[in-house]
């Protein structure tokens, strides 16, 4: 028997038919490039990777996205974002909406005129080659609301039934539409967005305010791939234990979520079978202050808690500046080697 493409393996695993390892995918920050860069390009070397990604590309600093370049830089949604170092993901500083009078003057980016520069994402180059499976997109919702009008003053509007909040909810919400559309004209299989919805311990709103006031958006961009026939991927930190149910019940066919802060087992035991996690290994104790034999044994501890023979798993690990090398070629060869 001949061995599976890259796009055969990732589609075997989303639909639970046995693939013959869990598919690779990268999550490698730009910070972790300045730091390495030779050393780590060589580490990646020799990974089998599944999704075709070129890494990050050889760009010059000027060339970075606003929230990955030193300083103040405005993006194109207009807000201003302030970075303390190259390649480390900043704040923003300077919220267009900060003030709802602004927001009856608001302009959404012309993609033709001044196309907004959306997050990095790992997916391969529509077209280049199809033995890998294609990702497209990082489209956020929550996230881009927050940046526009200020997180705190965001949540108390929708608390509070705001309608200028339902307004900017619903013009974010058209604005987005068309850029999937965008995507959709494009060779993808899959469609990559991302809000993230957990503190450590919950999530930041209510879950029935959460299903009032944003699942009904989701739907609509969602139902807009699967209609399509693309794959919907998801991403958001925190704890989501909550909405984990919903996202499968909307279509999502991949969740990356940090498995860790609401327990590997506790999600295994409700969710193995249902929904492939692209993981999310434990960065802010292991993979940052463990030791390669630490790694290598939590790699085994997700992987058998949240899918098994038959899939379920994209081995993925995010890669900053404080993650140690040896680590990191801890976890990937462990992702090579890893068989179930």
């Amino acid at each position: 028997m001949s061995a599976m493409t890259s796009r055969e393996r990732v589609r075997k695993a989303l639909a639970f038919d046995y693939p013959d390892r869990p598919p690779i995918s990268h999550a490698i920050l730009p910070s972790a490039l300045l730091r390495y860069g030779s050393a780590l390009r060589a580490v990646l070397a020799g990974v089998e990777e599944d999704f075709g990604w070129d890494f990050l590309p050889d760009l010059p600093l000027e060339k970075f996205p606003p929230y990955y370049r030193k300083g103040r830089n405005r993006d194109g949604f207009g807000v201003v974002w302030e970075c303390s170092n190259d390649g480390e993901y900043g704040l923003p500083v300077e919220k267009p909406l900060a003030d709802w009078s602004r927001f009856v003057d608001y302009k959404w980016p012309d993609f033709e005129v001044n196309p907004p520069v959306y997050r990095l994402y790992s997916g391969n180059m529509v077209g280049k080659d199809p033995r890998w499976y294609a990702r497209g997109g990082w489209i956020t919702f929550f996230e881009t609301m927050q940046e526009l009008r200020g997180f705190e003053d965001l949540l108390a509007d929708i608390a509070l039934g705001e309608d200028a909040a339902i307004a900017l909810r619903d013009g974010l919400l058209a604005h987005n539409l068309r850029l999937i559309d965008k995507f959709l004209k494009l060779d993808y299989d899959g469609i990559h967005f991302a809000d993230d919805w957990g503190t450590q311990t919950a999530l930041m709103i209510n879950p029935e305010l959460w299903r009032a006031f944003f699942r009904p958006c989701y739907k609509v961009m969602f139902d807009r791939v699967l209609a399509a026939g693309k794959d919907v991927h998801f991403h958001s930190d925190g704890y989501i234990t909550d909405i984990i149910p919903d996202l499968i019940d909307l279509g999502v066919s991949v969740v990356n979520c940090q498995s860790n802060c609401m327990g590997n087992e506790e999600l295994g035991l409700r969710f193995k079978g249902r929904i492939c996690f692209r993981t999310d290994l434990d960065r802010q104790k292991v993979m940052t202050y463990g030791g390669p034999a630490d790694v290598r044994k939590h790699i085994g501890e997700v992987f058998h808690a949240l899918g098994s023979e038959k899939g379920g798993i994209i081995a993925c690990g995010e890669i900053g500046r404080d993650t140690p090398l040896d680590n990191i070629k801890a976890m990937y060869e462990t992702f090579m080697e890893f068989r179930f």
